[in-house]
């Protein structure tokens, strides 16, 4: 195993260990996949990915801010790039940022992109498109993102904010990457969910980290996991580790996590247009 990957496991490891921390959950994975976690459906046909799926991340979400406040709730000052690993092409790029300029241009959505929308304080709207394609719409910049599972394959195209994303289930769950479950003895209650949500996306267009001009550029690869447990009272949550990889604009990867929790129903949902300054 390379260096490069042991530092990317560990890393991964945690966040999603601090992200657990910060939210005070149990510790107990959802159950309840949608048809078992059988790879065939009936007659040995191959299951479509929704009823493969081992967690049901369906329904509304609200997003937790537990950290970096000052970078998700309002808009940074100019120059508060903490935490994010820059190039010097990247921080000559974030000094010459101008949210008046931004919000006139007509491009007020540099924010609202893949690799940054799961930081935005956000709802989340999550359906199943067709049997192989799950939707994620955020009511912040009234952004959809569209996550394909199978074969699928980029049509190509022009590179957009939300970028192609390819889609599988982790029948590993928490255990099987890198340890994530940990060892000893299992916590009480309810057996953790084996799986969780792997999408990869590609093709994007080059966007903000964050609100005060911190870019990431068209080469950019990201990787997101989607995790599902629950909160003492039973509640869901899905904590999603989000790997940004861009060879231009950071010097490593950037890692960090966000958590939303399950609401009983659309009523707080207020689609809104994005905005260069909130």
């Amino acid at each position: 195993m390379s260096y490069q990957v042991t530092i990317r496991t560990f890393t991964r490891v945690a966040c999603f260990a601090t992200a657990l921390l910060a939210a005070q959950t149990g510790l107990y994975a959802q159950g309840g996949g949608r048809g078992g976690r059988g790879g065939r459906g009936r007659g040995g046909a191959p299951a479509t990915a929704e009823a493969a799926a081992p967690i049901d991340l369906t329904g509304y979400w609200v997003s937790i801010v537990t950290e970096d406040w000052r970078y998700r709730m309002v808009t940074p000052s100019k120059g508060d790039y903490q935490g994010v690993p820059m190039t010097a092409a990247a921080k000559t790029v974030a000094d010459a940022w101008d949210p008046a300029k931004e919000q006139a241009s007509g491009d007020q959505c540099k924010s609202y992109g893949a690799p940054a929308l799961l930081r935005v304080p956000n709802r989340l709207h999550i359906t199943w498109e067709d049997d192989n394609t799950l939707k994620l719409e955020s009511d912040a910049g009234k952004q959809t993102r569209l996550f394909h599972f199978g074969d699928w394959k980029s049509p190509g195209g022009p590179a957009t904010l939300q970028g192609d994303s390819v889609a599988k289930w982790d029948m590993g769950g928490r255990g099987g990457r890198g340890g994530r479950g940990g060892r000893g003895a299992a916590p009480a209650g309810p057996p953790p969910t084996d799986g969780s949500l792997e999408v990869t996306t590609t093709n994007l267009k080059g966007g903000f980290l964050r609100k005060n001009g911190v870019p990431y550029s068209d080469k950019t690869t990201l990787t997101e996991y989607f995790d599902l447990i629950t909160e003492p009272d039973g509640t869901p949550l899905i904590v999603v580790t989000i790997d940004t990889a861009d060879p231009v604009y950071l010097t490593r990867n950037f890692v960090i996590s966000s958590q939303y929790k399950k609401e009983a129903d659309g009523a707080k949902w207020k689609p809104t247009e994005c905005s260069a300054t909130w």
